[in-house]
């Protein structure tokens, strides 16, 4: 069993994601989703999905030109132990001054321990500077906690719903967004 860092861990070195890093980030983006998503779509997926596969299309995505940002998290002692990748907002094909943050994940073992306020202050920050005026996600709609974690992060629901396919069945998703305009400072505690 591995023991859970306290509230009071070192903060994390958080730092750009390299190629080295696709089998660390594919298990932590693979338990990511198995807990974050348990009960909220179908636990068959959940059950299917492979750490191995996974890193073989991070290195793919890695290896090809593009405009994200990858970035983990780092504990001593326990190597990678989160990852965020932001970029262009994908919305209608084409560049818009908003951003986009696609994934955000923390090895469940370290939820609550700074590691994802880490990792998002590096976002914020990043965007900012990449000139996006704000930053949009998308979130499952029944994913209360990830949804408390945005919204302490400065992140607001826009309104916009859509269903996002998982094995045939429509998972709601809602959008949030947060401007980026201004000093940024840490996200909120929480």
């Amino acid at each position: 069993m591995t023991s859970r860092p306290t509230a009071h861990a070192p903060r994390p070195l958080i730092r750009d994601m390299t190629i080295d890093d696709c089998e660390a980030v594919a298990r932590v983006r693979v338990r990511g989703w198995q807990s974050a998503y348990a009960g909220l779509m179908p636990q068959a997926h959940l059950d299917a999905m492979d750490i191995a596969a996974d890193a073989e299309r991070r290195r793919g995505f890695f290896t090809e030109a593009g405009t994200v940002v990858d970035v983990v998290a780092e504990r001593a002692g326990l190597g990678v132990v989160g990852w965020a990748a932001y970029g262009p907002c994908r919305e209608g094909g084409g560049r818009l001054a908003r951003g986009e943050l696609y994934a955000i994940y923390v090895l469940p073992e370290q939820t609550g321990t700074g590691v994802g306020r880490a990792l998002m202050a590096q976002v914020l920050t990043g965007a900012a500077e990449a000139g996006h005026r704000d930053l949009a996600l998308w979130v499952l709609k029944d994913n209360t906690p990830a949804r408390r974690f945005y919204e302490r992060a400065g992140f607001r629901a826009d309104g916009a719903e859509e269903p996002f396919d998982v094995d045939g069945v429509a998972v709601p998703e809602v959008r949030y967004v947060r401007a980026l305009s201004g000093p940024l400072g840490p996200p909120a505690a929480g």
